[in-house]
């Protein structure tokens, strides 16, 4: 099991160019099943997570073959309507896979979704909005089988919550459904929209994504295309985070600013300067930030729940006390203990994490338990005096490219064993 070192207290500087979103190339990875054709993803990730996809279309029978940082997808040979579970447990949006292979193949047949441990994500509202198309689903033995023989057609589906996966099922199985689905109360993020452009340019008919309410005109087929995915807005943050930590002044490329409308006047409020001029922001942070406003997580266009564990690292040392309030995972605390280790004063309470600054920081021997938990450690060791050692980088490796290289290129000392 690999381990990352993090010397602290160094400052950064230079410039890196953010990779490509991965909650984006996920559920365009699933609708190129919809295709019947070959697909062309641009700055495509290298992430585990998407090596997990790869492996799914394989399984499916489909071609993928990645090329630096593109990805062809050729899906014209799908044979398997079926997602074993060893590879349904190796990621939670697996599921995203659902409503494209049966919209594809008019049956699926999966087991529950795996990967991080946050609590519950219930796929209730998938399998809700999929029987109201039509499909016809059983849940037996730890899997789902679904079956639409005379294929999926549209209906009014009002979502409980604005769930992304939900949202992204949905739009996918609609594109090739009889007649017009119309979701209300979707999900608004800048990832549905980008998963709409790429399906519009295969051919579908797509209205309103990004906001309440979508309307999917079906199409008979959709072919393939050639789609460049967004910037990963969370990896903006989280590199944001490690300047402010560390009191310095670096540059990021590729960065679109208004997918963090809810984040930058955050850092601004703490006393950062960030300056943003044709995709190119640069941040320059004091020696000592003062404490965030309160943090709120809310659904997109609210402060995004994957940037509060990177944000929390960064208070630890800000001066004054940070409130946090978790409303999209109950279980998304983790990182908190783990904070202390290091000397952060940090008291959780159900959904509600308030962390008063300290000074300084001390290396300590870490557990990284999920994703976004495991970069907000790398965040605080940056800071902390001496050596800190986080066990396991298999959550990192899901979420940020080559993150060790990431920030040995703005002058950290960060290695893994």
């Amino acid at each position: 099991m690999a381990k990352l070192l993090i010397e602290g207290c160094k400052r950064l500087k230079g410039e890196v160019t953010v990779q490509g979103s991965k909650n984006s190339t996920l559920p365009i990875l699933a609708a190129t099943v919809l295709t019947s054709d070959e697909n062309v993803i641009h700055n495509c990730p290298r992430l585990s997570d998407v090596t997990t996809a790869v492996k799914i279309l394989r399984c499916l029978g489909c071609s993928a073959k990645l090329s630096g940082h593109s990805l062809v997808v050729d899906t014209s040979t799908i044979s398997c309507h079926h997602i074993p579970d060893s590879l349904m447990r190796e990621m939670r949006s697996s599921i995203i896979f659902l409503g494209a292979i049966l919209a594809r193949c008019k049956k699926a047949r999966l087991s529950f979704p795996g990967g991080c441990e946050l609590g519950a994500r219930p796929i209730d509202l998938h399998l809700e909005a999929l029987r109201k198309m039509g499909a016809v689903i059983r849940e037996q033995h730890g899997e789902i089988v679904c079956f639409a023989e005379k294929g999926l057609k549209g209906a009014n589906i009002a979502l409980a919550f604005p769930s992304v996966g939900a949202t992204e099922n949905i739009m996918i199985a609609a594109s090739t459904a009889q007649g017009t689905t119309v979701i209300t109360n979707a999900a608004r993020e800048p990832e549905i929209e980008d998963l709409s452009e790429y399906l519009c340019k295969c051919g579908a008919r797509i209205h309103c994504a990004g906001e309440g309410t979508v309307v999917i005109e079906g199409v008979e087929k959709l072919h393939g295309t050639a789609h460049t995915v967004i910037p990963d807005r969370i990896v903006v943050a989280t590199l944001m985070s490690a300047a402010a930590v560390t009191g310095s002044d670096i540059v990021i490329k590729g960065v679109v600013a208004s997918h963090l409308r809810s984040v930058i006047p955050l850092f601004e409020e703490a006393g950062c300067v960030v300056g943003l001029k044709d995709g190119v922001m640069s941040i320059s942070a004091p020696k000592r930030l003062g404490a965030f406003p309160l943090i709120r997580t809310t659904p997109y266009p609210g402060f995004p729940t994957d940037a509060q564990a990177p944000l929390m690292a960064v208070s630890t040392l800000a001066q004054g006390t940070t409130v946090f309030v978790e409303n999209i995972f109950e279980n998304r605390y983790k990182h908190a203990g783990e904070l202390a280790r290091l000397g952060a004063k940090v008291r959780c309470e159900g959904r509600v994490a308030v962390v008063e600054g300290v000074r300084e920081l001390y290396s300590s021997n870490l557990q990284a338990y999920d994703l976004r938990g495991s970069a907000s450690l790398a965040v605080a060791a940056l800071a902390a005096q001496g050596v800190t050692e986080i066990d396991t980088t298999k959550y990192l490796d899901r979420g940020y490219e080559d993150f060790d290289v990431t920030l040995q290129s703005l002058g950290a000392n960060v290695k893994i064993i």
